[in-house]
């Protein structure tokens, strides 16, 4: 048996943010609060939000103060907030850092404690404050998973969280709102969201119903990014997009991630480096080795993105793989090494340490000793 979590309302495609009123009114809100950025409040994507809440009647706080990788100190200040504020409902607004602060906010809100006490798998015992997550970015797809990540600063730590207690009530996937995101920024979301469905894909996990999603997810990436990236304004990109990230967030969310995710996280955590970024450039060669013990995984990949297989070897389906994400991520223009990126001198050990130890290693097809990951992580420096 096999159980499927999945948020029960979400709006898709553009112009769906307009629709939403009659379903937030559904749930009898008072007052919510409003868990974004600086920049999505001074851009106007917030009053977007808040404009539709005054014309229903709901009450509001803001809470901008979220920064990329959001830490234990962004959870306990906006936790603060809510409960001063007496807000029954989050809504979230933005791409994966919003959303798990917001997650964070909304678990501690009915749970207590603190963030560090739900690290893990299901650690805890009372569903969240309903949430309406607004996605600004098609990547992350924290919006419809039962994951979270949250920095705890003081070990520069990326603590992972997997609750079906943190899953929304609510999504919002306008790629209206997506309009106009740098090049850089398209790039590196949409890089993460290849990762997830391809890590949906080969985890231990993988199930025909994530199977289907994901794989209808990397077909259209391949197909839609590099046009997104191109063109900002591109809308059928940009929704083509929408629908690719919530497909494989579905998919990862039941199936697993595995070690792509699980080495991307420690380089999160110790360098305050882009998620997406670090995924990509470590999927390749996290892919490589599973490939040794998986091959077959990687033949409907390969179908998807082009590939006739008939006749073909496991083999010469994993190099076509391997191929086209190298291709695209040179494409998009995602850097290749760390160095790239302000890092000279990466602490392997520790970096290798803390993977092995992430909540996400355990959904890879098979196990990476510490060095095997010092090895992997080498490859990108």
């Amino acid at each position: 048996m096999s159980i499927y979590y999945v948020p029960p309302i979400n709006l898709i495609g553009r112009g769906c943010l307009a629709e939403a009123k009659a379903p937030i009114q559904s749930l009898e809100a008072k007052k919510a609060f409003i868990v974004s950025d600086k920049f999505l409040t001074s851009n106007g994507t917030v009053k977007k939000v808040t404009d539709m809440l005054e014309e229903i009647g709901v009450a509001y706080v803001i809470y901008n103060d979220v920064k990329p990788n959001p830490t234990v100190n962004n959870v306990n200040n906006g936790l603060k907030i809510l409960k001063e504020e007496n807000c029954d409902i989050v809504i979230t607004i933005g791409g994966g850092s919003p959303q798990d602060c917001g997650k964070a906010i909304s678990i501690l809100a009915t749970n207590g404690g603190v963030t560090k006490d739900y690290e893990g798998v299901n650690k805890t015992t009372k569903k969240c404050l309903p949430i309406v997550a607004v996605t600004t970015t098609a990547g992350t797809s924290a919006e419809v998973t039962i994951n979270y990540v949250i920095t705890d600063e003081e070990r520069h730590v990326k603590m992972i969280m997997v609750d079906t207690n943190s899953l929304a009530t609510m999504t919002i996937n306008d790629p209206e709102l997506m309009i106009g995101k740098p090049a850089g920024l398209t790039a590196a979301t949409g890089m993460d969201a290849l990762t997830h469905a391809i890590e949906a894909v080969v985890a231990k996990g993988a199930y025909d119903i994530t199977d289907s999603t994901a794989l209808y997810a990397i077909k259209q990436i391949f197909n839609f990014l590099p046009r997104a990236v191109k063109d900002g304004s591109d809308i059928e990109a940009r929704e083509q997009m929408c629908y690719a990230c919530f497909l494989n967030g579905i998919a990862f969310s039941n199936a697993g991630l595995g070690n792509v995710h699980a080495m991307a996280h420690q380089l999160g955590g110790l360098y305050d480096l882009p998620h997406g970024v670090c995924n990509a450039m470590l999927l390749p060669y996290v892919e490589e080795e599973n490939a040794k013990v998986a091959p077959v995984k990687f033949r409907p990949i390969a179908q998807v993105i082009g590939m006739n297989i008939v006749g073909k070897s496991d083999e010469e389906c994993v190099d076509f793989v391997i191929g086209r994400i190298k291709a695209l991520s040179e494409e998009v223009g995602i850097p290749k090494s760390l160095k790239e990126v302000g890092v000279d001198n990466p602490d392997f050990d520790k970096l290798a340490e803390f993977a092995m130890k992430d909540a996400c290693a355990g959904a890879n097809p098979v196990f990476f000793d510490k060095e095997k990951l010092i090895k992997l992580f080498k490859k990108i420096a």
